[in-house]
C-alpha cells in the first residue's frame, strides 16, 4: 500500500504540478519527458524505503540526497549512491526538458523551484526534506 501511495504521489506531482508562469506548461509531454518520467517511476519503488528510513531526503533545489548513510547497511550503500545519482540525473534532465519543451530554456530554475516545493508538499509523513535551516522530518 505504501509503495502504491508513493507511486501515486510521483505521478500526481509529474502530471499536476502548478504552472511556473502563466505561459508555462508543466504538463507538457515530449518523448524525452515521457521517457524520464517512466524511468523515475520505476526507480521510485527502490527509493521509497530509503525515504522512509530517513537515509534519503529531498533537497531545496529539487534533487535528492543521502541524508544519513548510517541508516543503510554497508552492503547497500553503493546501491543507494547509484540510485541517488541516477535520480538526480533524471530530475535535472526533467527540469531542463520541461523548460525547453515550453520554448523557454531560461525557465529551468523556475521549473526546478516549483518541483522542489511540490516534492516536499507531497512527501509522506516521516520523510525528510531540507529547508533554510537544514534537514526537517515531515
Amino acid at each position: 500500500m505504501r509503495k502504491f501511495l508513493a507511486c501515486s504521489m510521483l505521478l500526481s506531482l509529474l502530471v499536476a504540478a502548478p504552472l511556473v508562469q502563466a505561459a508555462a506548461d508543466l504538463e507538457i509531454n515530449t518523448p524525452a519527458i515521457s521517457s524520464i518520467k517512466n524511468t523515475m517511476q520505476s526507480r521510485h519503488g527502490q527509493l521509497a524505503g530509503f525515504y522512509a528510513s530517513g537515509a534519503v531526503g529531498f533537497t531545496r533545489d529539487g534533487l535528492v540526497a543521502v541524508r544519513d548513510a548510517n541508516a543503510v547497511p554497508l552492503a547497500q550503500r553503493q546501491n543507494l549512491n547509484t540510485l541517488v545519482a541516477a535520480e538526480n540525473s533524471d530530475r535535472n534532465a526533467l527540469y531542463k526538458e520541461i523548460a525547453s519543451g515550453n520554448g523557454h530554456p531560461e525557465w529551468e530554475a523556475e521549473v526546478r523551484s516549483t518541483f522542489a516545493q511540490r516534492w516536499i508538499q507531497k512527501a509522506q509523513g516521516g520523510w525528510y526534506y531540507q529547508d533554510g535551516s537544514g534537514w526537517v522530518k515531515k
